[in-house]
């Protein structure tokens, strides 16, 4: 699995609604606007997390959206399994099917193990970041991506 959007634009959803909410629900479309994710998208990925227990919701004038959770009880881990409905990076990890129907070894494939591995290690680290440790660490962790940014940039050139 590739994380897709749904997962990257949906953490941004989470953390902004973690960072707005203080004074009461959150509409759809001032999220759709301060992050410029499409509000049709947003509408799709709230009504997943709604299901799941970690956003709740309320119409009418002062309606909106907020978290049912503490920041510090939501983790990364829980936002990508809901919205990527699943916890393997690759099909055939889930599966123990002959044929996964994108390569013909599943099942029988030595490999395997080590996208169930790489799967496992990726949400044992997603399950240790919360909301919370992202927003209470906000500055170190986007100074932290400009410098890995930067390392991979190089080595990449360096290799070329």
């Amino acid at each position: 699995m590739r994380l897709t959007t749904k997962s990257r634009y949906g953490t941004r959803m989470i953390l902004d609604l973690a960072m707005h909410c203080k004074d009461g629900h959150v509409p759809l479309n001032k999220i759709s606007k301060r992050q410029n994710i499409s509000l049709k998208y947003l509408e799709r990925l709230v009504r997943k997390l709604r299901e799941a227990g970690i956003v709740s919701s309320r119409r009418g004038p002062s309606g909106g959206h907020r978290l049912a959770l503490a920041p510090d009880k939501i983790t990364v881990g829980d936002i990508v399994r809901t919205l990527e409905e699943g916890s393997a990076i690759t099909d055939c990890s889930e599966k123990d099917e002959k044929l996964c129907g994108v390569c013909n070894q599943a099942g029988e494939c030595l490999s395997q193990w080590v996208w169930i591995e790489a799967s496992k290690a990726m949400f044992e680290r997603l399950d240790q970041i919360t909301i919370a440790m992202l927003l209470d660490n906000r500055q170190t962790f986007i100074q932290d991506a400009r410098t890995y940014r930067t390392k991979t940039d190089s080595s990449l050139s360096r290799t070329s």
